[in-house]
């Protein structure tokens, strides 16, 4: 045994050595964070991009539902946000294990397991897709129980009918772009998803302007738009570009498929909880009493919030990847170093964004509405929207340094800790109990968010990653193995 233990030894030895010279050869601390952060943008801006163009492909379906009339609109948007919003969280969390494991195996060197995860990844999403299938089908009873209108909820039901095309391309989707990205091959997507939110408004435009389909042809529309957008990365994936990362489809992608289950089903529960955290506080703020004012004033808030998560997601894949490759390659101190930077980074953003909101919050809300009683209740709301915008501008690169390092399980029980047992609670008791209404609803969603990030960030920077390295090591040699073998 000593005999084997000694050559593992010197191997890890050599490769500490080798990851120093490498890191001095960067020239210095300051040189080192600029190259740092040159592959964090190389990543994150194209990823910003492509976030943004998709999250836009609904909002622009929307604003041409919207000019059909209210009850169109209605339909179509709690469709989005209640039916839609629901399902895609879980998609992109249950894609979101290839993260880890293929990030971890460009970092090993372990190219040809990357087309191996990619169609484990297809299996996994894809049967997640067709049972969810009857949360589209039965969309109107389902809206009706949570006491919803009925016209509204029968007319969603009937939109999300048509729309079930686009859950089987989620399910395309986002293992595809985890694959690119953990290549960092990512402006070719970003270019096709530019494209096709561009193509998405002309569809939009002949079917419901010119062709008065109403909402049946936006979501033909939308169809249209995501599968193209799924056709071009597919074909840009088997197109023969990725020569050591493709080699077809292969029976291989059927082994392991339990340890890849259980993967992809904490990240969906670590993304799935963080999402519905926010909107069982907009629910919450609807039970108040006269609770139309205070609804319109945090859906403004929450709507802003959502438009700076889309650029936090961008540092969340970067810093994903990094950690992912590093730790792939045996390079602790890399790691480290990443992780560092894409909070700094990522940080200095959100202070930006902080400093606006604060220093336009009595101006933002005119964007949105003309109505002097939300204007004015959105602008007291506006320094617990600045504090939460700040906090995450941290808490995607921590999410994403457990994308990356494999902690969604760990990540998945803090997150229904500070969120569900204590963030929701304490909402509950500030804003009902103690009569604070919707200020001491989102007192409790920041002391939740603050109390994560606290956790989050001790986890982190008590980890040893020397050993996480080891053991991104030991899961190359566990799920995966070369086809020849």
């Amino acid at each position: 045994m000593e005999g084997e233990e000694k050559p593992l030894v010197m191997e890890r030895k050599t490769l500490e050595i080798e990851e120093s010279v490498m890191m001095e050869k960067d020239g210095g601390l300051q040189k080192g964070c600029m190259n740092e952060s040159k592959k964090l943008w190389e990543i994150a801006g194209p990823v910003i991009l492509a976030s943004v163009s998709e999250f836009s492909i609904s909002f622009i379906t929307a604003a041409f539902v919207g000019h059909l009339g209210e009850l169109e609109f209605a339909a179509v948007s709690i469709s989005q946000n209640v039916i839609e919003g629901f399902v895609y969280g879980i998609m992109l969390g249950m894609g979101s294990a290839l993260e880890t494991l293929s990030g971890q195996a460009v970092g090993a060197g372990r190219f040809e397991m990357l087309g191996i995860y990619l169609q484990r990844s297809f299996v996994v999403t894809c049967t997640t897709a067709l049972c969810l299938t009857p949360v589209y089908i039965y969309a109107s009873p389902l809206l009706q129980l949570i006491r919803q209108d009925k016209r509204i909820s029968e007319l969603a039901g009937q939109y999300s009918l048509w729309v079930i095309p686009q859950l089987f391309a989620y399910a395309i989707n986002f293992p595809i772009q985890k694959f690119l990205q953990s290549q960092s091959r990512v402006w070719v997507m970003t270019m096709i998803s530019v494209a096709t939110l561009l193509l998405h408004v002309l569809l939009t435009w002949i079917f419901v302007a010119k062709l008065n389909h109403g909402i049946v042809g936006a979501a033909m529309a939308g169809n249209i738009s995501w599968w193209l957008m799924v056709c071009a990365m597919s074909y840009y994936v088997v197109s023969g570009r990725f020569p050591a990362a493709w080699n077809g489809f292969s029976f291989m992608a059927f082994r392991s498929l339990c340890s890849f289950v259980k993967l992809s089903l904490a990240s969906a529960v670590m993304f799935c909880l963080e999402l519905w955290y926010y909107t069982a506080v907009i629910l919450m703020v609807g039970w108040l009493k006269n609770p139309e004012i205070a609804v319109d004033a945090i859906s403004i808030c929450m709507n802003l919030q959502l438009w700076f998560v889309m650029i936090a997601l961008g540092f969340n894949a970067a810093i994903s990847v990094r950690v992912s490759n590093e730790l792939g390659a045996g390079h602790p101190k890399a790691t480290k170093f990443a992780i560092v930077v894409a909070i700094m980074t990522s940080t200095t953003m959100g202070s930006l964004f902080t400093v606006a909101i604060v220093a336009t919050k009595n101006q933002f809300p005119k964007m949105f509405t003309d109505k002097a009683a939300v204007i004015r209740e959105t602008s007291k709301l506006g320094f617990f929207l600045a504090a939460t915008i700040f906090l995450n501008s941290i808490q995607p690169v921590l999410y994403g340094v457990a994308v990356g390092a494999g902690w969604q399980v760990l990540v998945a029980l803090i997150n229904v800790s500070c969120y569900y047992i204590f963030g929701l609670p304490v909402s509950a008791l500030l804003g009902y109990k103690f009569n604070y209404g919707v200020y001491g609803i989102w007192s409790g969603l920041l002391l939740g968010c603050f109390m994560q990030t606290l956790f989050l960030s001790c986890l982190i920077a008590r980890t040893k990653w020397q050993k996480e390295a080891l053991l991104a090591e030991a899961r190359m040699k566990t799920w995966g193995s070369k086809p020849n073998e």
